[in-house]
């Protein structure tokens, strides 16, 4: 399969990577909105295009991922080229799903293609391990933690605010909340007991520090439900101790296991991941298969990854999965 990149920041980079490493797709063209010029792919040879490119479908690529930020690009950017190209993208803002699922299945309509949109590992992989969860514990609770590690979202939205030069941001949860739910005690956590936030910043010159700080504490789906600490720190030092990538994190469902009430069941699913991107690039690359399967099943509309059959992810035939996996 033919895949384009639109964007070439770190998930673009992230999915350049899954695909050398996944040998039925390659790499058809990364499309930005910047100079082409000024790009310098990983993978030898392939053309970067400007985005006026994809204006063009005849022998474009099967399948692209959209790389861009939850916060402006992909709200906007996802619609478009959904009515064109089967797409995947990795919208994250949990509260505004729903919206972004209604504007992409009804792009998809125009042209038939297929959409799937959240893919990542949350929305994502947690979302189907929270599926999976429910339907084996149907009485508990159910709690999701992530980190400690660097928000490529909210980062980018961060970036988004007038002033912001560079920032990072880091989701660290509470131990005393998870180590309650490891034990089985079921506890009632707000939004603001499971995590807190920490922000690095770097300004532009001439930039307001404490306009941009409460900008950013204020933000509503990102920072006004958590306690937020916010560091504003030089260019040289975000490059020498913020530069990696890491995550991580957590689903974990508690809950009965007999009417009784007297055994319970844990359920966990965990990730701690180095490098962020790159791995959200490989669940990108998966999720581009199954697209691309389901379009060739004469499949449309838009998904999410618990649409999506997990055969359909595999580069396995059916012979391979029943005599490896099941």
């Amino acid at each position: 399969m033919k895949i384009g990149i639109v964007g070439y920041g770190n998930v673009g980079k992230g999915v350049e990577q899954a695909i050398a490493l996944n040998p039925d797709s390659e790499l058809f063209a990364i499309y930005t909105r910047r100079d082409p010029s000024e790009i310098t792919p990983v993978t030898k040879g392939v053309q970067v295009l400007p985005m006026s490119a994809l204006n063009t479908r005849a022998g474009g690529p099967d399948v692209l991922i959209l790389c861009g930020g939850s916060a402006t690009d992909l709200p906007e950017m996802t619609p478009a080229l959904a009515s064109k190209y089967t797409v995947v993208d990795s919208f994250d803002t949990h509260a505004k799903i729903p919206e972004h699922f209604s504007k992409v299945n009804k792009a998809t309509e125009k042209n038939k293609t297929v959409a799937i949109i959240s893919a990542g590992w949350d929305p994502g992989l947690f979302s189907l391990a929270r599926t999976y969860m429910l339907s084996a514990i149907p009485a508990g609770k159910t709690y999701t933690f992530w980190g400690v590690g660097v928000s490529q979202g909210h980062s980018d939205a961060i970036r988004r605010i007038p002033g912001v030069a560079d920032a990072r941001q880091y989701t660290i949860p509470i131990d005393e909340a998870i180590n309650s739910v490891r034990l089985g005690e079921s506890p009632d956590l707000t939004t603001r007991q499971k995590h807190k936030r920490d922000c690095y910043v770097v300004l532009k010159d001439g930039a307001d520090a404490e306009k941009i700080k409460n900008a950013i504490i204020t933000m509503p789906n990102y920072f006004d439900e958590y306690d937020t600490t916010v560091t504003f720190i030089s260019q040289q030092e975000m490059d020498q101790k913020h530069s990696e990538m890491p995550h991580g994190g957590s689903v974990i469902r508690t809950g009965l296991a007999n009417e009784k009430g007297n055994h319970t069941s844990v359920m966990e699913f965990s990730l701690k991941l180095d490098s962020n991107p790159e791995f959200t690039g490989g669940v990108l690359l998966a999720c581009a298969r199954a697209a691309y399967k389901m379009k060739s099943r004469g499949m449309s509309g838009c998904y999410t990854m618990l649409d999506i059959a997990p055969a359909d992810l595999l580069p396995l035939t059916r012979e391979e999965i029943l005599k490896t996996l099941v």
